[in-house]
């Protein structure tokens, strides 16, 4: 066996390892990445970039047709093309380019599958690697399927599938109501395959309820079957497709059924054993990321299950990369709330945007939330739509604005917009909510005319003068 050294080893290649191994070297450490996939992980090949790219060419062409003047230019959408395009942004599934900087950024990369073999050291194939600082954990989360009756058996899609797909199916089952079963459903109902959504509650439900109510229409304008409060007792592949028995006794058969009801950490197979852990359980971290009863362990990303969210993974990375380079060379650590070496926005300023069509960016907490975490709040609600701006932005624009205020501090927990091109104005809510900027002060913040952001005087006028 041959037995190699590195400050930093770090078991996953994906977004969020990258940047916990590039930190470490930037603070002068060595750094090793192991990855057993394709390097750049979930996000650049089968989540946030192919998924986003799917659904970007459908909802440009529905916001071209929005507005008079375009409308009357544009044609219909080209599905052959979209799926050429996601192509292109996955490199066909070809990863040159992505170690190609992992070379550049001085890590060093090793393929294969990684296990924790003991204290401080992981495993490939016969080669031993030790780490004189840190191992991080940046592996990542699998889709769970659920144990219903012959799910198993019928060969489901799970969200790799349907963002890897080479064409559309005629008819799609998709099982769940959270982010990706609302942004493939988005997708495929615009490429005219029959979508059905089955969903155990509503959309989107951990959400202002509006959202999902907003979505849930959306999709059955676009053609889409949403049932919701429903539920799958079987599913087996017959020769017409796959036959799903609803709760009801109801039976529903498509081309396809993607599962889209969760996720489940990929820790089955990484040794956790050897030190004490227990296989296929979810990491708990502190907030820099350091996993609880280890003084060398960390975890950045899905896998211990904070936020799981591609942008928050890589924040956690920042600060554990940083961290592990102050630890290692004796520089002082800033582990209180706001810290460099702490990933607090982790627990009540998180932002997300499901890219369905109207978009919902949320950043912070829900009135829910708030109101179950302790705070006296008021709600502020306002149409989007009244806003000069979105008339101008798009005719007939909908949507909808909600604020979630602390009363007790005069400071902003959350914020929820609903409507077309909302994703570009959520970084304003997350920067008052991080900064906990008092709301007479954001009195002195004006949007520009006529723009969208003018939603936030809106909201202010709304709330009143503190």
């Amino acid at each position: 066996m041959t037995e190699t050294s590195y400050d930093v080893i770090v078991i996953g290649a994906g977004a969020v390892g990258e940047n916990i191994a590039d930190r470490a070297v930037q603070g002068g450490l060595t750094a090793l990445i192991i990855e057993s996939e394709l390097v750049g992980g979930e996000c650049s090949y089968w989540a946030c970039i192919p998924s986003k790219v799917l659904l970007r060419s459908g909802i440009a062409l529905r916001a071209a047709k929005a507005v008079g003047g375009a409308r009357e230019a544009v044609g219909e959408l080209d599905v052959a093309a979209v799926f050429a395009r996601r192509n292109s942004f996955t490199h066909d599934w070809n990863d040159d380019s992505q170690v190609a900087w992992v070379a550049g950024a001085g890590i060093d990369l090793v393929r294969g599958h990684a296990r924790i073999s003991g204290e401080k050291q992981v495993t490939v194939g016969e080669t031993v690697y030790t780490a004189r600082h840190a191992v991080a954990v940046s592996v990542g989360s699998d889709s769970l399927l659920p144990d219903i009756p012959g799910l198993a058996e019928a060969g489901p899609w799970t969200s790799r599938d349907a963002t890897s797909a080479k064409k559309a199916p005629t008819s799609l089952a998709i099982l769940g109501g959270g982010v990706v079963a609302v942004e493939m459903a988005t997708a495929y109902a615009t490429f005219g395959t029959r979508v059905t959504v089955v969903a155990r509650s509503s959309l989107l439900s951990n959400q202002e309820p509006f959202a999902g109510e907003i979505v849930a229409k959306s999709l059955a304008a676009l053609g889409a079957d949403v049932r919701l409060d429903a539920s799958v007792s079987s599913v087996r592949r017959t020769e017409s497709g796959v036959e799903l028995t609803l709760g009801d006794g109801s039976t529903l058969v498509a081309d396809e059924v993607l599962v889209a009801i969760g996720r489940t950490p990929r820790t089955s197979d990484l040794g956790f054993e050897t030190i004490g852990l227990t296989p296929g359980d979810w990491l708990h971290v502190d907030d820099t990321m350091l996993v609880s009863g280890f003084d060398w362990l960390y975890a950045c990303g899905d896998v211990n299950h904070r936020a799981l969210l591609t942008h928050q993974g890589k924040y956690q990375a920042r600060a554990a990369g940083d961290v592990i380079v102050a630890r290692a060379t004796g520089q002082p650590v800033s582990d209180e709330p706001w810290g460099t070496h702490v990933a607090t926005a982790d627990h009540q300023a998180v932002p997300q945007v499901t890219f369905s069509d109207p978009e919902v960016a949320a950043a912070g907490l829900t009135a829910a939330a708030a109101t179950k975490a302790g705070y006296e709040i008021r709600v502020v609600d306002y149409d989007l739509g009244w806003v000069a701006g979105s008339s101008v932005h798009a005719d007939d624009y909908a949507g909808r604005a909600r604020m979630v205020v602390d009363e007790k501090r005069g400071v902003i927990l959350g914020v929820t917009f609903v409507g077309q091109d909302v994703s570009e104005m959520i970084h304003a809510a997350t920067t008052a909510i991080v900064g906990e900027v008092p709301i007479s002060r954001l009195w002195h913040a004006v949007p520009a005319y006529p723009t969208m952001n003018e939603i936030w005087l809106r909201l202010l006028e709304t709330y009143g003068r503190p």
